[in-house]
């Protein structure tokens, strides 16, 4: 790499998104009077009484949570979308005013029965049992009638907007495929069709071969930050092999999911020593029935804290009218990772 990157203002390419991101490493050294967050470590019981998602108690919708001891998942009681929502098309003729019905469904799933765990904090079997119900959900749903694509995605933290702190993750499936995997699809075909090989895997080649980026890895998974990240703590999950969905994981491919998110989960809340916010989510092939061959499984973590448990990264100003920007460089940012999971001490 050229060590410029590391200390001149450049900016990098996306070929994921088709964007640029600008990275100003110089910037990490200025001084920091804006918004810090609490970093307190919240005392959470084992159960909680007052929390819907526990087993045995009332939800908020009035429906009762079943006495669950393993995964346990449910339809939203205040989904965004519905199955059966009315058709409408609004359209003025020139495609500048234009609407449309957007049906689905949204579903809960809770990883535990307990209310103090994490993803960081539960062993390994536990977590294949959450990665064995996001493939059968995942199966399920792209047989629905309608839906064209199925998001897996966990808020975790008051930070990221998460309602409630049980360990719980959410699935969205739509009846058209979202602008993100709408966008990889379009990138990743213009890739397969120019090189004939996935343009993730492609990657992965490289950043194994380069090494600076990863973070963690096992023999079917590799957790990296990615050369475009955004995310001051960013990673970008992939399996070492070609598969297009969750549903289609074997049973060594399964383990190594779970093993690698235990590792990098673990690993995030040893950075700052406190629980790390994140959202995370997978970005399966869409689901209409079609083959994508171009299409590689990954998973995305998009954590927010910046320089300190208390100091998080605001998406404003450039970002928002320009493009993306940070100061961490993504190198930095794996150092940091890779230490706080290879000395968890």
């Amino acid at each position: 790499m050229n060590p410029l990157l590391l200390t001149t203002p450049h900016r990098r390419w996306n070929p994921l998104l088709g964007e640029w991101v600008l990275v100003s490493p110089h910037r990490t050294q200025r001084p920091w009077q804006g918004q810090t967050e609490d970093a307190a470590k919240p005392s959470v019981p084992e159960y909680d009484p007052a929390c819907y998602l526990c087993p045995g108690n009332p939800r908020a919708g009035g429906e009762q949570t079943p006495k669950y001891t393993g995964t346990y998942v449910f339809t939203n009681d205040y989904a965004a979308l519905k199955p059966d929502a009315e058709s409408m098309v609004e359209e003025d003729g020139d495609h500048l005013l234009h609407a449309e019905t957007e049906r689905g469904v949204c579903r809960v799933i809770c990883f535990s029965p307990r209310h103090d765990l994490t993803l960081a904090t539960m062993d390994v079997p536990a977590i294949r049992s959450v990665v064995d119900l996001w493939a059968q959900q995942e199966a399920e749903l792209a047989a629905h009638p309608g839906i064209q694509y199925v998001q897996i995605f966990e808020n975790r933290g008051a930070m990221m907007g998460a309602s409630n702190p049980h360990p719980h993750g959410q699935i969205w499936a739509t009846e058209h495929v979202p602008n993100e995997p709408a966008t990889e699809l379009r990138t990743q075909g213009e890739y397969y069709a120019s090189h004939k090989e996935q343009l993730l895997l492609a990657y992965l080649r490289k950043e194994l071969a380069a090494s600076e980026r990863v973070v963690a890895q096992n023999a079917t998974w590799v957790a990296l930050v990615p050369y475009w990240a955004v995310w001051p703590f960013e990673t970008l999950v992939l399996p070492r092999d070609p598969v297009a969905n969750l549903r289609d994981l074997n049973e060594a491919q399964r383990e190594g999911l779970a093993d690698i998110l235990k590792t990098l989960t673990a690993g995030y809340n040893r950075v700052f020593d406190a629980p790390f916010p994140y959202s995370m989510g997978f970005h399966p092939a869409p689901a209409d029935g079609v083959e994508y061959p171009e299409w590689q499984l990954h998973a995305h973590f998009y954590p927010p804290l910046l320089r300190s448990a208390t100091v998080r990264k605001f998406m404003v100003g450039f970002e928002l009218l320009g493009s993306p920007q940070r100061d961490i460089t993504p190198e930095s940012a794996a150092e940091t990772l890779r230490k706080a999971i290879q000395h968890p001490e």
